[in-house]
Parts: structure tokens; sequence; C-alpha cells
């Protein structure tokens, strides 16, 4: 078994999307299904004040039950904003905390990604799949994995 920590900052995302509380949901939209994104930190004046995910954007776009057709329902986005609809509560990771730190509190949490920050910077995201991958990774080189030490189970 490998001995050394894996860090938060190996397995993030450096390049982090990030989404302007004034923005609009169509915005967040757009960017969200061309990137395939599933999570995007809010920004203000250069501090993080709430993230957005494709469930935030689900409840808002009433589509579905309304019937709207494509053009309709980007209207409707359009006239609502990011900060409305935002989780205010982030939960984040440092850089320097280990993997099991991050995994324990996405796991207690029941959140699929934590922003990481140093200070008050945004500096990367961690997500379930930057989890996953090094997961495998891991399990390709023989390596058994560190047990949370939070005992979640499924």
């Amino acid at each position: 078994m490998n001995d050394t920590v894996t860090h938060v900052r190996e397995v993030m995302s450096p390049e982090v999307v990030t989404l302007q509380a004034d923005d609009s949901l169509d915005l967040a939209s757009d960017i969200m299904t061309l990137g395939r994104i599933r999570h995007m930190p809010v920004v203000s004046g250069g501090r993080l004040v709430g993230i957005v995910t494709q469930r935030d954007l689900f409840r808002a776009a009433i589509s579905s039950a309304l019937n709207f057709r494509p053009a309709a329902e980007r209207e409707w986005l359009a006239k609502i904003r990011v900060d409305s609809v935002m989780s205010r509560t982030v939960y984040t990771a440092r850089p320097d905390w280990s993997i099991c730190q991050a995994v324990d509190i996405m796991l207690e949490k029941r959140i699929g990604c934590l922003p990481v920050v140093d200070g008050t910077r945004l500096v990367g995201l961690l997500s379930e799949t930057d989890c996953l991958r090094l997961l495998a990774q891991m399990l390709a080189r023989g390596e058994s994995a560190p047990l949370s030490s939070a005992g979640h189970g499924p």
C-alpha cells in the first residue's frame, strides 16, 4: 500500500468556471450544458458567495411543468438571477487537506463537490468525478484506497 497522503491540490480541477452573482440563469444553463458542468461556484468581488448546481437549475426551470418551448424557457431563465437560486452555504476544502478529509465532508453533507479555497481565493474545485478518477488510478496500480475515517456506508 502506498503510504503517501494524497492532497486535494493533487486531485482538484484547477480551472474553475465561475458565475457572477448577478448573472442570469440562462447563461448558467448554457455554460453548464455546453461544458457538461454540474457545479459552478458563484463569485462576487472576487469572493466565493455561493454555488449553483444542475439541481438548482432544474428547480428554477419549470418548463417541464408548464411545457415551455426551448425559446420560452430561455426567456424565463433570463429573468432569474443566479443569486436568487444559488446555495449560499458553501462547504469548502483547502488545497493542503488530505483527500480523506474532503471526502468525509462530501459524504457527511451529501454534496457532489467542494470549491477549494486558499484564504479567500478560489483555486480549484474537487468533485466526485475527481475522487473517482483517483480511486480508479489507485486500483489500477494495485494500491488499496485509504478508508474514510467517518465510516459512511451506502
